[in-house]
């Protein structure tokens, strides 16, 4: 395999990219000079070198921290987690600036329940970070697909075993976001409603 080749073989496994893409990307880098290449290359470095997961949230952030500016925020609700699949689910109700609450990353969702699935997951995690925190309410904010729906599930079912206070409450994001839809493309307004209208 060549180096043209090998490059497109790794754009192909980027999320939503296809050979065609993936060939467009490695032919727009044979364009550039090579003063832009190193630059790609030393900001890809310092991606891995600098960027760190935050320790309660698993929020990329960089930082000699080891929580992310949200989770350290004094004026965010500690008593509101609200869990998303992955980052840019996090993004996107940040972008709304209607949700005060904190954060929980599952890390993806499980088609089925098997156990290597489940095992990607942070379930354990999650259910340290709410018998350690004086919780109020937990919004699960998955996306409303097939899968978003079964991992709803096995979270909500993770959440009860740890449940010590009768006030606690376990939401969902009201059906503003279509079926099959996903929180990430969901326009600001949709997400704002979807949110206020949680139950």
């Amino acid at each position: 395999m060549n180096s043209i080749e090998k490059l497109i073989e790794i754009f192909r496994k980027f999320p939503t990219v296809g050979p065609r893409t993936a060939s467009r990307f490695v032919y727009y880098l044979l364009k550039l000079p090579k003063e832009r290449i190193d630059e790609l290359s030393n900001a890809l470095q310092e991606l891995k070198s600098k960027v760190k997961l935050c320790q309660s949230c698993f929020n990329p952030f960089e930082g000699e921290d080891t929580k992310c500016s949200i989770c350290q925020n004094p004026t965010r609700n500690k008593n509101i987690l609200c869990i998303v699949e992955k980052e840019n689910d996090l993004l996107s109700i940040e972008a709304t600036k209607k949700y005060n609450g904190l954060y929980f990353i599952l890390n993806g969702t499980v088609a089925t329940m098997r156990r290597e699935d489940i095992s990607n997951l942070r379930i354990e995690e999650l259910k340290k970070r709410i018998k350690e925190n004086n919780l109020l309410e937990v919004i699960v904010a998955l996306n409303p697909t097939p899968e978003g729906k079964a991992t709803s599930l096995l979270v909500e079912s993770s959440i009860k075993e740890v449940i010590l206070s009768p006030t606690f409450k376990i939401t969902h994001l009201a059906k503003g976001i279509p079926v099959g839809g996903e929180l990430e493309y969901a326009d600001e307004e949709t997400l704002e409603s979807a949110f206020e209208g949680r139950k």
